[in-house]
Protein backbone atom coordinates (compact mmCIF):
# COMPACT_ATOMS: atom_id res chain seq x y z
CA UNK A 1 0.00 0.00 0.00
CA UNK A 2 2.71 2.42 0.90
CA UNK A 3 4.55 1.70 -2.35
CA UNK A 4 1.34 2.17 -4.33
CA UNK A 5 0.69 5.46 -2.61
CA UNK A 6 4.23 6.73 -3.21
CA UNK A 7 3.94 5.72 -6.85
CA UNK A 8 0.71 7.63 -7.26
CA UNK A 9 2.23 10.71 -5.67
CA UNK A 10 5.24 10.60 -8.01
CA UNK A 11 2.92 10.14 -10.94
CA UNK A 12 0.81 13.10 -9.89
CA UNK A 13 3.92 15.25 -9.47
CA UNK A 14 5.19 14.22 -12.92
CA UNK A 15 1.85 15.04 -14.54
CA UNK A 16 1.87 18.38 -12.75
CA UNK A 17 5.35 19.14 -14.04
CA UNK A 18 4.26 18.17 -17.57
CA UNK A 19 1.26 20.50 -17.37
CA UNK A 20 3.40 23.36 -16.06
CA UNK A 21 5.95 22.84 -18.82
CA UNK A 22 3.11 22.72 -21.34
CA UNK A 23 1.73 26.01 -20.03
CA UNK A 24 5.19 27.60 -20.11
CA UNK A 25 5.72 26.44 -23.69
CA UNK A 26 2.30 27.79 -24.66
CA UNK A 27 3.08 31.17 -23.01
CA UNK A 28 6.45 31.39 -24.77
CA UNK A 29 4.83 30.50 -28.08
CA UNK A 30 2.16 33.15 -27.58
CA UNK A 31 4.82 35.75 -26.66
CA UNK A 32 6.88 34.88 -29.73
CA UNK A 33 3.77 35.10 -31.89
CA UNK A 34 2.89 38.50 -30.52
CA UNK A 35 6.44 39.77 -31.06
CA UNK A 36 6.38 38.52 -34.64
CA UNK A 37 3.02 40.15 -35.21
CA UNK A 38 4.27 43.43 -33.73
CA UNK A 39 7.42 43.32 -35.88
CA UNK A 40 5.30 42.70 -38.96
CA UNK A 41 3.13 45.69 -38.07
CA UNK A 42 6.22 47.92 -37.55
CA UNK A 43 7.67 46.84 -40.87
CA UNK A 44 4.36 47.51 -42.56
CA UNK A 45 4.19 51.00 -40.97
CA UNK A 46 7.79 51.70 -42.03
CA UNK A 47 6.96 50.68 -45.60
CA UNK A 48 3.88 52.91 -45.52
CA UNK A 49 5.93 55.87 -44.15
CA UNK A 50 8.64 55.39 -46.78
CA UNK A 51 6.00 55.23 -49.47
CA UNK A 52 4.36 58.40 -48.14
CA UNK A 53 7.71 60.21 -47.99
CA UNK A 54 8.56 59.23 -51.55
CA UNK A 55 5.14 60.45 -52.64
CA UNK A 56 5.68 63.84 -50.93
CA UNK A 57 9.17 64.20 -52.38
CA UNK A 58 7.87 63.43 -55.82
CA UNK A 59 5.06 65.95 -55.44
CA UNK A 60 7.54 68.63 -54.21
CA UNK A 61 9.89 67.92 -57.08
CA UNK A 62 7.01 68.09 -59.49
CA UNK A 63 5.87 71.45 -58.07
CA UNK A 64 9.42 72.83 -58.26
CA UNK A 65 9.77 71.81 -61.88
CA UNK A 66 6.40 73.37 -62.61
CA UNK A 67 7.36 76.67 -60.93
CA UNK A 68 10.71 76.79 -62.71
CA UNK A 69 9.05 76.17 -66.01
CA UNK A 70 6.55 78.93 -65.24
CA UNK A 71 9.29 81.41 -64.27
CA UNK A 72 11.34 80.53 -67.34
CA UNK A 73 8.32 81.13 -69.52
CA UNK A 74 7.66 84.52 -67.87
CA UNK A 75 11.31 85.61 -68.21
CA UNK A 76 11.42 84.56 -71.82
CA UNK A 77 8.21 86.49 -72.45
CA UNK A 78 9.59 89.64 -70.82
CA UNK A 79 12.81 89.36 -72.80
CA UNK A 80 10.89 89.12 -76.02
CA UNK A 81 8.77 92.13 -75.01
CA UNK A 82 11.87 94.16 -74.07
CA UNK A 83 13.45 93.38 -77.42
CA UNK A 84 10.36 94.60 -79.17
CA UNK A 85 10.24 97.76 -77.00
CA UNK A 86 13.98 98.38 -77.53
CA UNK A 87 13.53 98.33 -81.26
CA UNK A 88 10.63 100.79 -80.94
CA UNK A 89 12.60 103.13 -78.61
CA UNK A 90 15.62 103.01 -80.89
CA UNK A 91 13.54 103.96 -83.86
CA UNK A 92 11.92 106.84 -81.94
CA UNK A 93 15.37 108.11 -80.83
CA UNK A 94 16.61 108.04 -84.41
CA UNK A 95 13.63 110.08 -85.54
CA UNK A 96 14.10 112.67 -82.75
CA UNK A 97 17.84 112.95 -83.43
CA UNK A 98 17.20 113.52 -87.10
CA UNK A 99 14.66 116.25 -86.35
CA UNK A 100 17.03 117.93 -83.82
CA UNK A 101 19.93 117.85 -86.27
CA UNK A 102 17.83 119.42 -88.98
CA UNK A 103 16.62 122.13 -86.57
CA UNK A 104 20.17 122.95 -85.40
CA UNK A 105 21.48 123.12 -88.93
CA UNK A 106 18.68 125.48 -89.90
CA UNK A 107 19.44 127.67 -86.86
CA UNK A 108 23.16 127.76 -87.62
CA UNK A 109 22.47 128.64 -91.21
CA UNK A 110 20.10 131.44 -90.20
CA UNK A 111 22.53 132.80 -87.57
CA UNK A 112 25.42 132.69 -90.02
CA UNK A 113 23.43 134.63 -92.58
CA UNK A 114 22.37 137.21 -89.98
CA UNK A 115 25.85 137.65 -88.45
CA UNK A 116 27.49 137.74 -91.84
CA UNK A 117 25.20 140.45 -93.11
CA UNK A 118 25.68 142.41 -89.84
CA UNK A 119 29.49 142.18 -90.07
CA UNK A 120 29.48 143.27 -93.67
CA UNK A 121 27.28 146.24 -92.80
CA UNK A 122 29.50 147.11 -89.77
CA UNK A 123 32.73 146.90 -91.75
CA UNK A 124 31.23 149.10 -94.39
CA UNK A 125 30.59 151.89 -91.82
CA UNK A 126 34.00 153.41 -90.89
CA UNK A 127 32.60 155.65 -88.12
CA UNK A 128 31.04 152.74 -86.20
CA UNK A 129 34.21 150.70 -86.66
CA UNK A 130 36.40 153.45 -85.18
CA UNK A 131 34.04 154.01 -82.23
CA UNK A 132 33.96 150.30 -81.43
CA UNK A 133 37.75 149.96 -81.46
CA UNK A 134 38.05 152.99 -79.17
CA UNK A 135 35.43 151.62 -76.75
CA UNK A 136 37.10 148.23 -76.51
CA UNK A 137 40.49 149.85 -75.89
CA UNK A 138 39.08 152.03 -73.10
CA UNK A 139 37.32 149.02 -71.57
CA UNK A 140 40.53 146.96 -71.55
CA UNK A 141 42.44 149.88 -70.01
CA UNK A 142 39.74 150.30 -67.34
CA UNK A 143 39.79 146.62 -66.42
CA UNK A 144 43.58 146.59 -66.13
CA UNK A 145 43.61 149.80 -64.08
CA UNK A 146 40.91 148.48 -61.73
CA UNK A 147 42.81 145.22 -61.24
CA UNK A 148 46.10 146.96 -60.44
CA UNK A 149 44.52 149.58 -58.18
CA UNK A 150 42.55 146.92 -56.30
CA UNK A 151 45.71 144.91 -55.71
CA UNK A 152 47.64 147.98 -54.53
CA UNK A 153 44.78 149.12 -52.29
CA UNK A 154 44.41 145.62 -50.83
CA UNK A 155 48.10 145.43 -49.99
CA UNK A 156 47.97 148.91 -48.45
CA UNK A 157 44.94 148.08 -46.31
CA UNK A 158 46.46 144.76 -45.29
CA UNK A 159 49.71 146.44 -44.30
CA UNK A 160 47.97 149.14 -42.25
CA UNK A 161 44.89 147.43 -40.84
CA UNK A 162 45.00 143.67 -41.26
CA UNK A 163 46.57 141.77 -38.35
CA UNK A 164 49.20 139.27 -39.61
CA UNK A 165 48.53 135.61 -38.95
CA UNK A 166 51.70 135.31 -36.85
CA UNK A 167 50.39 137.78 -34.25
CA UNK A 168 48.60 135.97 -31.43
CA UNK A 169 47.71 139.00 -29.31
CA UNK A 170 47.93 142.74 -29.89
CA UNK A 171 46.80 145.99 -28.33
CA UNK A 172 46.63 147.60 -31.77
CA UNK A 173 42.99 148.15 -32.68
CA UNK A 174 41.65 147.90 -36.22
CA UNK A 175 39.52 150.60 -37.84
CA UNK A 176 36.43 148.41 -37.40
CA UNK A 177 37.11 148.00 -33.67
CA UNK A 178 37.63 151.74 -33.25
CA UNK A 179 34.38 152.45 -35.11
CA UNK A 180 32.31 149.95 -33.12
CA UNK A 181 33.86 150.73 -29.70
CA UNK A 182 35.75 154.06 -29.70
CA UNK A 183 35.86 154.52 -25.89
CA UNK A 184 39.16 152.63 -25.27
CA UNK A 185 40.83 154.60 -28.05
CA UNK A 186 39.58 157.92 -26.61
CA UNK A 187 40.86 157.00 -23.14
CA UNK A 188 44.21 156.04 -24.59
CA UNK A 189 44.49 159.40 -26.40
CA UNK A 190 43.90 161.32 -23.16
CA UNK A 191 46.49 159.20 -21.32
CA UNK A 192 49.09 159.63 -24.07
CA UNK A 193 52.24 161.35 -22.90
CA UNK A 194 51.70 160.41 -19.25
CA UNK A 195 54.06 157.60 -18.28
CA UNK A 196 52.50 154.90 -16.13
CA UNK A 197 54.26 152.63 -13.68
CA UNK A 198 55.82 149.95 -15.89
CA UNK A 199 56.10 147.52 -12.99
CA UNK A 200 52.70 148.04 -11.39
CA UNK A 201 51.52 144.69 -10.02
CA UNK A 202 54.83 142.98 -10.89
CA UNK A 203 56.79 141.56 -7.94
CA UNK A 204 60.53 141.44 -8.64
CA UNK A 205 63.85 141.29 -6.85
CA UNK A 206 65.01 144.86 -5.97
CA UNK A 207 68.02 144.95 -8.33
CA UNK A 208 65.96 143.55 -11.21
CA UNK A 209 63.17 146.00 -10.39
CA UNK A 210 65.63 148.90 -10.59
CA UNK A 211 67.12 147.60 -13.85
CA UNK A 212 63.72 147.20 -15.51
CA UNK A 213 62.57 150.64 -14.41
CA UNK A 214 65.68 152.05 -16.06
CA UNK A 215 64.85 150.16 -19.27
CA UNK A 216 61.24 151.39 -19.15
CA UNK A 217 62.29 155.02 -18.65
CA UNK A 218 64.84 154.77 -21.47
CA UNK A 219 62.21 153.31 -23.82
CA UNK A 220 59.70 156.02 -22.89
CA UNK A 221 62.21 158.78 -23.66
CA UNK A 222 63.23 157.06 -26.89
CA UNK A 223 59.60 157.05 -28.01
CA UNK A 224 59.12 160.65 -26.87
CA UNK A 225 62.16 161.88 -28.83
CA UNK A 226 61.44 159.68 -31.87
CA UNK A 227 64.87 158.06 -31.68
CA UNK A 228 65.60 154.53 -32.93
CA UNK A 229 64.52 151.83 -30.50
CA UNK A 230 66.95 149.41 -28.89
CA UNK A 231 66.09 145.70 -29.00
CA UNK A 232 65.86 143.81 -25.72
CA UNK A 233 66.39 140.19 -24.64
CA UNK A 234 64.57 138.85 -21.57
CA UNK A 235 65.91 135.45 -20.59
CA UNK A 236 65.31 133.12 -17.68
CA UNK A 237 63.06 130.28 -16.47
CA UNK A 238 59.42 130.13 -17.57
CA UNK A 239 56.80 131.94 -15.51
CA UNK A 240 59.12 134.63 -14.13
CA UNK A 241 57.26 137.64 -15.60
CA UNK A 242 58.91 138.23 -18.99
CA UNK A 243 55.64 138.55 -20.96
CA UNK A 244 54.03 140.56 -18.16
CA UNK A 245 56.89 143.06 -18.19
CA UNK A 246 56.84 143.35 -22.00
CA UNK A 247 53.15 144.34 -21.96
CA UNK A 248 53.71 146.78 -19.11
CA UNK A 249 56.72 148.26 -20.94
CA UNK A 250 54.56 148.90 -24.02
CA UNK A 251 51.84 150.61 -21.95
CA UNK A 252 54.39 152.66 -20.02
CA UNK A 253 56.15 153.82 -23.21
CA UNK A 254 52.97 154.64 -25.11
CA UNK A 255 53.63 151.87 -27.63
CA UNK A 256 51.28 149.28 -29.01
CA UNK A 257 52.34 145.70 -28.49
CA UNK A 258 52.04 142.50 -30.50
CA UNK A 259 52.90 139.01 -29.26
CA UNK A 260 54.02 136.14 -31.47
CA UNK A 261 55.49 132.74 -30.65
CA UNK A 262 58.59 131.32 -32.30
CA UNK A 263 56.93 127.92 -32.65
CA UNK A 264 54.27 129.39 -34.99
CA UNK A 265 56.77 130.04 -37.80
CA UNK A 266 57.77 126.44 -38.53
CA UNK A 267 54.26 125.17 -39.52
CA UNK A 268 54.00 127.92 -42.15
CA UNK A 269 56.59 126.21 -44.36
CA UNK A 270 57.20 128.17 -47.55
CA UNK A 271 54.73 130.84 -46.46
CA UNK A 272 57.00 131.73 -43.53
CA UNK A 273 59.00 134.30 -45.52
CA UNK A 274 55.84 136.02 -46.76
CA UNK A 275 54.32 136.14 -43.28
CA UNK A 276 57.54 137.61 -41.81
CA UNK A 277 57.46 140.42 -44.36
CA UNK A 278 53.74 141.00 -43.68
CA UNK A 279 54.50 141.21 -39.97
CA UNK A 280 57.15 143.91 -40.36
CA UNK A 281 55.12 145.84 -42.97
CA UNK A 282 52.24 145.88 -40.48
CA UNK A 283 54.56 146.93 -37.63
CA UNK A 284 56.08 149.74 -39.70
CA UNK A 285 52.67 151.33 -40.25
CA UNK A 286 51.84 151.71 -36.55
CA UNK A 287 51.31 155.40 -35.75
CA UNK A 288 52.29 155.05 -32.09
CA UNK A 289 55.15 152.60 -32.63
CA UNK A 290 55.02 148.89 -31.89
CA UNK A 291 56.69 146.66 -29.32
CA UNK A 292 57.05 143.26 -30.98
CA UNK A 293 57.36 140.56 -28.31
CA UNK A 294 58.80 137.28 -29.64
CA UNK A 295 58.06 134.58 -27.06
CA UNK A 296 59.98 131.28 -27.18
CA UNK A 297 62.31 133.00 -29.65
CA UNK A 298 64.83 130.15 -29.56
CA UNK A 299 62.31 127.90 -31.38
CA UNK A 300 62.63 130.13 -34.47
CA UNK A 301 65.90 132.08 -34.22
CA UNK A 302 68.26 129.17 -33.60
CA UNK A 303 71.63 128.78 -35.33
CA UNK A 304 71.45 128.35 -39.10
CA UNK A 305 74.26 125.81 -38.89
CA UNK A 306 71.88 123.47 -37.07
CA UNK A 307 71.45 120.40 -39.28
CA UNK A 308 67.90 119.89 -38.02
CA UNK A 309 66.71 123.28 -39.31
CA UNK A 310 64.68 123.01 -42.52
CA UNK A 311 65.31 125.12 -45.60
CA UNK A 312 62.00 126.95 -45.10
CA UNK A 313 62.94 127.89 -41.51
CA UNK A 314 66.35 129.05 -42.68
CA UNK A 315 64.72 131.28 -45.32
CA UNK A 316 62.29 132.70 -42.74
CA UNK A 317 65.21 133.47 -40.40
CA UNK A 318 67.05 135.23 -43.24
CA UNK A 319 63.96 137.34 -43.90
CA UNK A 320 63.78 138.23 -40.19
CA UNK A 321 67.45 139.23 -40.18
CA UNK A 322 66.96 141.34 -43.31
CA UNK A 323 64.06 143.28 -41.76
CA UNK A 324 65.93 143.87 -38.47
CA UNK A 325 69.33 144.75 -39.90
CA UNK A 326 68.97 148.49 -39.20
CA UNK A 327 67.65 150.36 -36.17
CA UNK A 328 64.08 151.63 -36.54
CA UNK A 329 61.92 154.22 -34.80
CA UNK A 330 58.80 152.28 -35.86
CA UNK A 331 59.16 149.15 -33.79
CA UNK A 332 61.07 147.68 -30.86
CA UNK A 333 61.73 143.94 -30.58
CA UNK A 334 61.71 142.19 -27.21
CA UNK A 335 62.95 138.60 -27.33
CA UNK A 336 62.02 136.11 -24.60
CA UNK A 337 63.85 132.81 -24.28
CA UNK A 338 64.67 130.06 -21.82
CA UNK A 339 67.68 128.97 -23.92
CA UNK A 340 69.29 132.09 -25.47
CA UNK A 341 72.51 130.14 -26.12
CA UNK A 342 70.72 128.57 -29.11
CA UNK A 343 70.32 131.94 -30.89
CA UNK A 344 72.00 132.48 -34.25
CA UNK A 345 75.02 134.79 -33.94
CA UNK A 346 73.35 137.33 -36.21
CA UNK A 347 70.45 137.55 -33.73
CA UNK A 348 72.90 138.17 -30.87
CA UNK A 349 74.28 141.07 -32.91
CA UNK A 350 70.80 142.62 -33.05
CA UNK A 351 70.27 142.48 -29.26
CA UNK A 352 71.20 145.79 -27.62
CA UNK A 353 70.40 144.94 -24.01
CA UNK A 354 69.88 141.74 -22.01
CA UNK A 355 67.98 141.27 -18.75
CA UNK A 356 67.97 138.01 -16.82
CA UNK A 357 64.84 136.99 -14.92
CA UNK A 358 65.45 134.60 -12.05
CA UNK A 359 63.12 132.58 -9.84
CA UNK A 360 61.70 134.71 -7.00
CA UNK A 361 63.51 134.77 -3.66
CA UNK A 362 61.90 134.41 -0.25
CA UNK A 363 60.82 138.06 0.10
CA UNK A 364 59.38 138.08 -3.43
CA UNK A 365 57.49 134.83 -2.79
CA UNK A 366 55.95 136.30 0.38
CA UNK A 367 54.86 139.43 -1.50
CA UNK A 368 53.46 137.35 -4.36
CA UNK A 369 51.44 135.21 -1.95
CA UNK A 370 50.01 138.31 -0.29
CA UNK A 371 49.22 139.92 -3.64
CA UNK A 372 47.52 136.86 -5.13
CA UNK A 373 45.60 136.07 -1.93
CA UNK A 374 44.34 139.65 -1.97
CA UNK A 375 43.38 139.31 -5.65
CA UNK A 376 41.82 135.83 -5.74
CA UNK A 377 40.55 135.25 -2.19
CA UNK A 378 39.80 138.57 -0.52
CA UNK A 379 38.75 140.52 -3.64
CA UNK A 380 37.31 137.77 -5.81
CA UNK A 381 34.52 138.32 -8.33
CA UNK A 382 31.74 140.36 -6.74
CA UNK A 383 29.11 138.05 -8.26
CA UNK A 384 30.71 134.98 -6.66
CA UNK A 385 30.23 133.80 -3.11
CA UNK A 386 32.54 135.58 -0.66
CA UNK A 387 35.46 133.50 0.63
CA UNK A 388 36.16 133.65 4.37
CA UNK A 389 39.89 133.48 5.20
CA UNK A 390 40.20 132.14 8.75
CA UNK A 391 43.21 131.95 11.12
CA UNK A 392 45.84 132.78 8.48
CA UNK A 393 48.43 135.41 9.41
CA UNK A 394 51.58 136.93 7.90
CA UNK A 395 53.76 134.26 9.54
CA UNK A 396 51.78 131.60 7.69
CA UNK A 397 52.61 133.26 4.37
CA UNK A 398 56.30 133.30 5.34
CA UNK A 399 56.15 129.62 6.27
CA UNK A 400 54.50 128.71 2.96
CA UNK A 401 56.93 130.90 0.99
CA UNK A 402 59.91 129.07 2.52
CA UNK A 403 58.51 125.78 1.22
CA UNK A 404 57.97 127.24 -2.26
CA UNK A 405 61.66 127.56 -3.09
CA UNK A 406 62.13 126.84 -6.79
CA UNK A 407 58.56 127.90 -7.69
CA UNK A 408 58.10 130.51 -10.41
CA UNK A 409 55.70 133.42 -10.17
CA UNK A 410 53.27 131.63 -12.46
CA UNK A 411 53.33 128.52 -10.26
CA UNK A 412 52.64 130.63 -7.16
CA UNK A 413 49.73 132.29 -8.95
CA UNK A 414 48.30 128.89 -9.89
CA UNK A 415 48.74 127.73 -6.28
CA UNK A 416 46.61 130.62 -4.97
CA UNK A 417 44.02 129.96 -7.69
CA UNK A 418 43.95 126.38 -6.40
CA UNK A 419 43.36 127.82 -2.90
CA UNK A 420 40.38 129.69 -4.32
CA UNK A 421 38.99 126.58 -6.05
CA UNK A 422 39.36 124.55 -2.85
CA UNK A 423 37.52 127.22 -0.85
CA UNK A 424 34.67 127.28 -3.36
CA UNK A 425 34.63 123.48 -3.20
CA UNK A 426 33.94 123.48 0.54
CA UNK A 427 30.40 123.75 1.88
CA UNK A 428 31.11 126.98 3.81
CA UNK A 429 33.46 128.70 1.30
CA UNK A 430 35.97 128.94 4.13
CA UNK A 431 39.72 128.91 3.64
CA UNK A 432 41.75 127.83 6.67
CA UNK A 433 45.16 126.40 7.52
CA UNK A 434 44.11 122.77 7.06
CA UNK A 435 42.77 123.41 3.56
CA UNK A 436 45.84 125.48 2.68
CA UNK A 437 48.16 122.69 3.84
CA UNK A 438 46.26 120.07 1.82
CA UNK A 439 46.37 122.06 -1.43
CA UNK A 440 50.00 123.07 -0.84
CA UNK A 441 51.07 119.46 -0.38
CA UNK A 442 49.46 118.44 -3.69
CA UNK A 443 51.28 121.23 -5.52
CA UNK A 444 54.59 120.38 -3.86
CA UNK A 445 54.29 116.78 -5.07
CA UNK A 446 53.44 117.94 -8.61
CA UNK A 447 56.38 120.38 -8.59
CA UNK A 448 58.83 117.67 -7.52
CA UNK A 449 57.54 115.40 -10.29
CA UNK A 450 58.03 118.12 -12.92
CA UNK A 451 61.56 118.77 -11.69
CA UNK A 452 62.33 115.05 -11.94
CA UNK A 453 61.08 115.00 -15.53
CA UNK A 454 63.19 118.06 -16.32
CA UNK A 455 66.35 116.51 -14.83
CA UNK A 456 65.72 113.30 -16.76
CA UNK A 457 65.34 115.21 -20.03
CA UNK A 458 68.58 117.12 -19.41
CA UNK A 459 70.39 113.86 -18.65
CA UNK A 460 69.04 112.33 -21.87
CA UNK A 461 70.25 115.31 -23.90
CA UNK A 462 73.72 115.12 -22.35
CA UNK A 463 73.87 111.40 -23.03
CA UNK A 464 72.80 111.95 -26.64
CA UNK A 465 75.53 114.53 -27.13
Amino acid sequence: MEAQTEHNQRRAQYQDQLKRKQWADQAAAQKLFKEQEMKKQEEMLARQEASRRKTLEYEAELRTKTEMAKVAAEVEGRIKQERLNHDLHLEEARVRAKEYRETVMEGIKLASDTVGSGIMTFLGDSEKLSATVMSLSLLALGVYTAKVSTSVTGRYIEARLGKPSLVRETSRRSALQVATNPIPSIKRVFRMGEPSDALAGVVLEPKLDERLRSVALSTFNTKKNRAPFRHLLLHGPPGTGKTLFAKALARHSGLEYAILTGGDVSPLGREGVTEIHKLFDWASHSRRGLLLFVDEADAFLQKRSNAVMSEDMRNALNAFLYRTGEASDKFMIVFASNQPEQFDWAINDRIDEMVEFQLPGLDERVRMLQQYVEQYLLKSNSKAKKIVVKDIEYDDFVSVAKRLEGFSGREISKLVIAFQAAAYGSSTSEFNKELMEEVLEHHMVAHRQKEAWKEYEIAQQLEFK
